[in-house]
């Protein structure tokens, strides 16, 4: 991964700890708006999560196979990131 791994796991606990937390609230059976409230925190550091990830992928994996004279490999990370962008849209 070409990611900033520690900048990634910062963001991932930060993830999980509000998922713990979203399972807390449904536990104590809290408000439904406020967990609804923090599922949507949650998903969003995941969504800022994997935009990083896949900045980095583009910057560093994509473009060095682009900087080769592999064509097959080229297409590979092509429909790779088609595919992520097609499962991203669903």
């Amino acid at each position: 991964m070409k990611a900033d791994k520690a900048r990634i796991t910062r963001m991932i606990r930060t993830a999980r700890g509000q998922l713990d937390g979203v399972l807390r609230m449904i536990e104590e059976d809290q408000y439904c708006v406020d967990i609804s409230r923090q599922i949507l925190a949650a998903n969003a550091i995941l969504r800022k999560t994997n935009t990083e990830i896949l900045r980095a992928h583009l910057q560093g994996c994509v473009q060095d196979a682009f900087c080769c004279e592999d064509e097959s490999e080229k297409q590979k990370k092509l429909d790779e990131m088609v595919s992520l962008l097609e499962a991203m849209s669903k």
